[in-house]
């Protein structure tokens, strides 16, 4: 007998659904499934699927494979384990694993088809042919550059990332000190970086590379001991499916049913990923896409169930409401302490998330503005994701490495003052210079974002006693500081500030309140 973890799909719902584990020779790719549940068993029918790169080696054989498969109801396994009902309260009440907020800053990647023209932004296709009218920028790219007639799809074939070096790249992301790394599988435009079944001939392995992306970086990443996850688009711009789904006012489901939850499901099962960062879910509602449904299972039966974190983009109105942790919207920046876990998404090109052939060095961000950004997530309780988009042909742009290995050489020193902390009862003040709070144990770092223009630095906010001590991280070497008046502060003697580009130095403070 076979133990296969499904959701808690009554029988018309598990139609069309994927799962990619089934011990059947090669039908382990994906295969439409119907089925209904008999006294905690499932009979499940697996029907090829027209492009399934695995199913296709099954024709000339009979169309239909019939297995009985004899599934052991979860509950009977354990009936102490958490199991999340398919409705907000319920799953909006999973605790996040811990690793995530340990983490504070991960890598995000966009990279796809649209690096290939490299120009606007990774929504090169919408904006032009997609949006009405047409963005003439686009429209004059594309007619200066390239012959009449030619299609967006063509570009696919010029992806080729034949210097794509997975272990540099995982090299460079360990170097900066990131603790996860995000890669999008799938964005807007449909083309995903693997070799999904449900995208025949709009992959990374049927076209363009010719290769796993997904998984040759997975590889890499996790042999550094990073965590791994991927962007996933819900939607995709001109997908025939999505479009009549789209017209019927979304009422009716065959996108969602024979694209996108197959796609998901096999995704989550192939490359086991740790964070799902859902994107492109504005235009419907979350019944529309079967989030709940999908992230019940996620969060019951998934091979990533105990580790796996999502955001917050699953249907229009759940950004900062519903999900794991909370993105918001892009580049989100709290004026206060947050409630609710949260992560910024930023990216060291201003312009755009994708590569841009035309970027310029006043478009970048500096690496001190990435660093006061990042210091100001933390204090407010985030996670900070920055990302970069590698050329078509494989490699992370000299200025987006080099500002990855400037964090990652400031993290050397100040990393704890991050990793790990948690936002102190004061998250910032500005008596002196800006400075922002975390704390860990019983140490409080202040983080100055600017140099002091004296040797002397005033901090307000903490209540110090006699046995307080004061050192700058990096060096072992106690202060010497002075209270400012009995209810609190203190000054507090600088020495020499070592130099750093990223203009950021951290006091640890011990036994302050």
């Amino acid at each position: 007998m076979t133990e296969i973890k499904l959701a808690q799909f009554s029988g018309k719902d598990l139609k069309r659904h994927c799962f990619t584990e089934l011990p059947v020779g090669h039908l382990d790719s994906c295969c439409s499934v119907s089925g209904h549940t008999v006294r905690g068993t499932v009979n499940v029918t697996l029907l090829q699927h027209p492009h399934s790169s695995s199913c296709r080696s099954l024709r000339g054989s009979s169309p239909v494979i019939m297995l009985t498969v004899f599934v052991v109801v979860v509950a009977l396994v354990s009936q102490t384990a958490a199991r999340y009902t398919p409705d907000w309260t319920s799953l909006d009440a999973r605790p996040l694993p811990s690793w995530y907020d340990e983490a504070k800053l991960g890598i995000f990647i966009h990279w796809g088809v649209f690096s290939v023209p490299g120009f606007g932004s990774e929504w090169f296709w919408w904006h032009w042919q997609g949006q009405q009218p047409p963005d003439q920028k686009y429209v004059n790219y594309m007619s200066q550059n390239y012959p009449p007639g030619f299609t967006y799809p063509e570009f696919a074939r010029q992806f080729h990332a034949q210097f794509f070096n997975p272990d540099d790249w995982a090299d460079i992301f360990k170097a900066s000190g990131a603790k996860y790394v995000v890669l999008t599988a799938k964005h807007h435009e449909g083309f995903t970086n693997w070799e999904s079944p449900n995208s025949w001939n709009w992959n990374s392995v049927d076209t363009g590379p010719h290769r796993d992306l997904v998984g040759d970086l997975a590889e890499a990443v996790r042999n550094r001991s990073l965590h791994y996850g991927l962007y996933n688009s819900l939607y995709e711009w001109f997908h025939p499916l999505y479009l009549i789904d789209k017209k019927n006012g979304f009422k009716t489901q065959e996108f969602v049913l024979q694209k996108l939850l197959p796609e998901l499901y096999n995704m989550v099962v192939r490359y086991r990923p740790e964070v799902i960062w859902s994107d492109g879910d504005w235009e419907a509602p979350d019944t529309y896409w079967n989030s709940t449904e999908f992230l019940a299972w996620l969060y019951n039966d998934s091979p990533v169930k105990d580790t796996v974190v999502t955001n917050d983009r699953w249907g229009a109105g759940c950004a900062c409401k519903h999900g794991g942790y909370y993105n918001c919207e892009d580049k989100y920046t709290p004026g206060q302490l947050p409630t609710h876990k949260w992560e910024k998404c930023t990216s060291v090109d201003t312009l755009s998330w994708g590569y841009r052939r035309n970027m310029k060095m006043n478009e970048l961000l500096p690496l001190a503005a990435i660093i006061e950004d990042l210091v100001r997530t933390v204090a407010f309780g985030g996670n900070y994701l920055l990302n970069v988009g590698p050329t078509p042909d494989g490699m992370i742009p000299p200025l987006f490495e080099e500002r990855l290995r400037g964090v990652g050489d400031w993290l050397e020193v100040n990393g704890q003052a991050i990793y790990s902390s948690k936002p102190w009862r004061v998250q910032s003040e500005n008596t002196t210079v800006p400075v922002w709070y975390t704390s860990k144990g019983l140490t409080v770092y202040a983080i100055l974002t600017a140099k002091p223009p004296m040797s002397t630095v005033k901090l307000l906010a903490p209540k110090t006693s006699s046995i307080t001590q004061v050192f700058l991280v990096g060096n072992p070497t106690p202060l010497s500081w002075a209270p400012v008046n009995p209810g609190g502060g203190l000054v507090v003697l600088l020495p020499e500030l070592p130099y750093t580009p990223a203009q950021a130095w951290t006091l640890g403070l011990d036994l302050v309140q």
